[in-house]
């Protein structure tokens, strides 16, 4: 899982960290203003093609997005 953390939080500083914002595995990223819901499609997207899994749009929830590691959480879910 670790490995899983630092290519999410990779992507989401490459993607939508636009300054020197310091990122860790909690930092809140819907509530933070880091991800919107826009953003967050396009990183479900992303993990479902780089893990090659499906979540259902039900689980892809704000709360379930909102930081690193809850988001390799529900990743995990579906890699089983």
């Amino acid at each position: 899982m670790d490995e899983m953390k630092e290519v999410v939080k990779a992507y989401v500083i490459k993607e939508y960290v636009e300054d020197d914002t310091e990122l860790t595995y909690d930092t809140p990223l819907i509530s933070g203003g880091i991800v919107d819901s826009f953003s967050m499609v396009s990183l479900k997207r992303f993990l479902e093609n780089k893990y090659n899994i499906s979540i259902p749009d039900d689980k892809a929830t704000p709360e379930a997005f909102d930081s690193v590691n809850k988001i390799c959480v529900l990743v995990n879910e579906y890699l089983k």
